[in-house]
């Protein structure tokens, strides 16, 4: 026997067509389709990103300062390099709109932009006007754009008037579009103005928390990163923060390929649920050939020739499915480009790209192959005697050393091309481990299943048709193992997914406003801050303040290296950070590490840093820190490490400063206030009309903004997790029709001995529902632990379960599993026993 004997009889095999294959191909094609479809998309977000970098960024450079605007030499640098320069400048502030005695106040992004812009593109703007007569104004006042969502807020209409601090402006236009909008997170719309109606609207006083943005238009064919070089030599130690087209809108580059990576991850989950079904389908195939393999043994076919000639006819299968797969995967998103491209903020090219499909191509093989040996290698620990008994389907005896060996180098390959194109194998690794280790919880739970209903089906006091439904759940080759896995592990992710969902909602939404503040107020001046404090210490409705002086900076070296040599890519250096001062160590701090700082030091700069930030950036006590603050760096030691809780909203600095280092430094203050719900309204309208220049932050608002993130997040992984789910549902669709001979023949026998037609359908439905109940149940459990993990290790939160979500899952095993059971147990009852006991004998 040889390698050509055995394609000689793969080939002829396959005359009969791909019959048998169904669920096979369902599930490689699903898998492949997904993930090529999830590459597709990224890499046409991209491709979009890329060629429309000018345009997000609104020029071919950008330069940024934090608090302050350029010195006369950056400008002067940046006139000499660029052939035009915009300058915006970009901070927060509250739109007051006075009706009578009524006032109405809402927080806005506001967009501070002079005569150049913008650079590249156009404004978008309703009616239809002149971008510039929008900013000239009429009727003796400066002119804006507001957002349609702010302007509604506002009740605002064309002509009508606001205030943005002590300056009056006129509503000109509402903004449609902004040419150099990526669509970031903001925490309020925006409206824009020009910046020279500023200068008397209070709003820009030192210390003021802006930035400012600098657009640089190039010559054409400009070398960007000579350029960038070039400026980050001479200011780089001044705080310059330096983008340009090559990567216009990085933050959302960084985010698409993240979360692109975790949904691949996902449908790689869902090839290892189709792989159940793979490995389900292959045995239920090669039961069917028992007699062609016994033939083939007789004749002198040895083990290698049996094995390669089903192994060639498989793997062509699979390559039809892999191809039709990769069909589907990359036509699904162009199809739908207009779809997508309307729900996208940022732009996105539909094409043809070939690495997300080749990406879908290698992970659809090594997955068919990994899930085709095992099934496929028990063949030959089967004599040909045992063949002719037709026991090839019950056969369980492990594959031998050498395929175990190469099952386990496959998923090695499969792990580590995973972890390389996702760029992060700490995600891809915790992933994996979290998928196995559900499919062995599962498989242990249908053992244990099939013991206990094996011990219940005897109970005399069960109805007959109850007595054998356990008994036929509690056999060993039942479908209960495949079943329970497929649909287990789909419904695991969703039950994870549902329940960090709703945790996190629910943490927004009720559980945050109760411990957070009321309001957050920046920009308050140091003139102001005595006179506020002293108004909210005796108002009664307010039960606490807090206040800290503020300013922004950014750590740039660390022991005099690179911040990004010694931190990476954390995102504590990644832009700049809030900064304050104190002499005594403020109340609620605990120190983990060092000690405090005399009240009077005015020697060498010190650093109080966020302990688990710091050992995350691996940074320990004694280490020293260039922070640049308003263009000037100031360099301290790191004395002590604090303990920084984020999750109750309150103030949470990572740098806190000795006061001789900072307080000379031109800065504003912000505050937290925690007022009672009732009292609000009255505390803005105070705040509002005694300090224009103060901007206030609505707690309940920014809630909700990060609420509607979280659940924009949750949705995509939803869907990515209903692939899995769908896979689960055709492999236990596949599971009830390779089982759809065996219940014939129940069905026969039982009639034979008097059973009812009816009896029979009850018997099989409460197969059905017992089966999707326990794979939901266990399911269930499996979710509501990964839950737990994710909320309380990875989120530190509370965990609580969120029964709405797991009823669903439950609910959802039971019908799924009784659909499937009922659609193949129907055309069982109608078969006459006497011709299916003919058959089968």
């Amino acid at each position: 026997m040889s390698f050509a004997n055995a394609v000689r009889i793969a080939r002829r095999e396959l005359r009969g067509g791909l019959r048998g294959f169904t669920v096979f191909l369902s599930c490689l094609i699903l898998g492949v389709a997904a993930i090529a479809a999830i590459g597709s998309v990224r890499s046409a977000i991209q491709s979009g990103l890329a060629s429309e970098g000018a345009t997000l960024l609104g020029g071919d450079a950008e330069m940024s300062f934090t608090y302050r605007r350029a010195t006369d030499d950056e400008r002067t640098w940046m006139n000499s390099a660029a052939t035009a320069v915009s300058e915006i400048i970009d901070f927060r502030s509250m739109v007051v709109v006075t009706n009578g005695p009524e006032t109405e106040r809402a927080l806005a992004q506001v967009k501070a932009v002079d005569d150049a812009y913008p650079l590249v593109g156009a404004v978008n703007v309703a009616p239809a006007i002149a971008w510039s007569d929008v900013l000239k104004g009429s009727a003796g006042l400066p002119g804006a754009a507001l957002h349609g969502l702010l302007a509604d807020r506002l009740s605002l209409e064309i002509g009508d008037t606001f205030q943005l601090g002590t300056q009056s402006f006129i509503l000109m236009a509402r903004l449609e579009r902004e040419p150099d909008s990526s669509g970031g997170f903001n925490f309020a719309p925006r409206a824009i103005v020009h910046s020279d109606a500023l200068k008397t609207s209070g709003l820009l006083a030192p210390g003021t928390l802006f930035t400012s943005h600098y657009r640089l238009s190039l010559a054409q064919g400009f070398n960007l990163a000579a350029l960038e070089a070039e400026a980050r030599a001479q200011f780089e130690s001044s705080g310059l923060r330096w983008r340009d087209s090559r990567n216009g809108a990085p933050g959302i580059t960084r985010f698409v390929e993240r979360f692109s990576a975790f949904l691949i991850l996902v449908g790689l989950a869902g090839l290892a649920v189709g792989g159940v079904g793979i490995s389900t389908a292959i045995r239920a195939y090669l039961s069917t050939k028992t007699e062609t393999i016994a033939t083939l043994r007789s004749l002198g076919a040895d083990r290698r020739t049996i094995f390669l000639s089903y192994f060639l006819q498989i793997g062509f299968v699979a390559s039809v499915g892999i191809f039709l797969g990769l069909l589907i995967g990359a036509a699904l998103p162009i199809a739908l480009a207009p779809l997508i491209e309307n729900v996208l903020p940022f732009p996105a090219n539909f094409a043809l790209y070939p690495m997300p499909l080749l990406e879908a191509a290698v992970y659809g093989s090594l997955a068919a192959t990994v899930f085709t040996l095992w099934p496929l290698a028990q063949v030959e620990g089967v004599r040909p005697s045992a063949l002719f008994r037709d026991t090839l389907g019950q056969n369980r005896r492990l594959p031998s050393l050498r395929y175990l060996c190469w099952i386990g180098v496959l998923i090695a390959i499969l792990l580590g091309l995973a972890s390389w194109l996702s760029g992060s194998a700490r995600l891809t690794l915790w992933f994996a481990g979290g998928v196995f280790v559900s499919m062995i919880v599962l498989t242990i739970a249908a053992a244990a299943l099939r013991a206990l209903l094996r011990r219940f089906a005897t109970a005399g006091f069960l109805r007959p048709e109850l007595r054998w439904a356990l008994q036929s759940l509690g056999r060993a080759g039942d479908a209960t193992t495949p079943v329970i896995l497929s649909l287990g592990l789909g419904l695991s992710v969703l039950a994870t997914v549902g329940q960090v969902d709703g945790n996190l909602r629910n943490a927004i939404a009720s559980d945050l406003p109760d411990i957070a503040p009321s309001f957050f107020f920046v920009d308050i001046q140091r003139d102001q801050m005595p006179i506020l404090r002293d108004e909210w210490d005796r108002t009664e409705t307010i039960s606490a303040v807090e206040t800290a002086p503020m300013l922004r900076g950014v750590i740039t070296r660390i022991n005099d290296r690179p911040a990004k040599e010694v931190a990476g890519d954390h995102w504590v250096i990644r832009g700049d950070r809030g900064v304050t001062y104190a002499a005594e160590m403020p109340e609620n701090t605990k120190l983990t590490a060092g000690t405090w700082w005399d009240p009077n030091h005015s020697g060498t700069p010190q650093i109080s840093f966020a302990e688990e930030e710091a050992l995350e950036m691996g940074v320990a006590l004694g280490d020293t820190m260039n922070i640049n603050i308003l263009g000037r760096d100031i360099t301290g030691t790191v004395t002590s490490f604090r303990e920084v809780d984020f999750s109750s909203a309150g103030m949470g600095f990572i740098i806190v400063m000795n006061e001789a280092a900072l307080a000379a430094a031109p800065h504003s203050f912000i505050a937290t206030v925690y007022a009672e719900p009732d009292s609000e309204a009255t505390l803005l309208k105070d705040v509002s009309e005694g300090y224009p220049n103060v901007t206030a932050i609505h707690v309940r608002d920014a809630a909700q903004q990060v609420s509607r993130l979280v659940a924009q997040l949750a949705n995509a992984t939803t869907y990515g997790a209903s692939t899995i789910l769908l896979t689960g549902l055709l492999v236990i669709f596949g599971a009830a029709a390779a089982g759809q001979t065996a219940r014939t023949y129940e069905a026969a026998v039982l009639k034979t001995l008097g059973a009812t037609r009816p009896q029979i359908l009850r018997s099989f439905t409460w197969r059905a529902a017992l089966l999707g109940a326990a794979a939901g149940t266990v399911a269930l459990c499996v979710g509501l632990i990964g839950g737990w993990a994710v909320l309380t290790f990875v989120m530190e939160n509370e965990f609580f379960v969120i029964w709405p979500n797991a009823i669903s899952v439950l609910s959802l095993g039971i019908v799924a599993n009784l659909l499937a059971g009922l659609v193949f147990a129907l055309p069982s009852l109608k078969k006459r026993p006497a011709q299916t006991l003919r058959a089968r004998d």
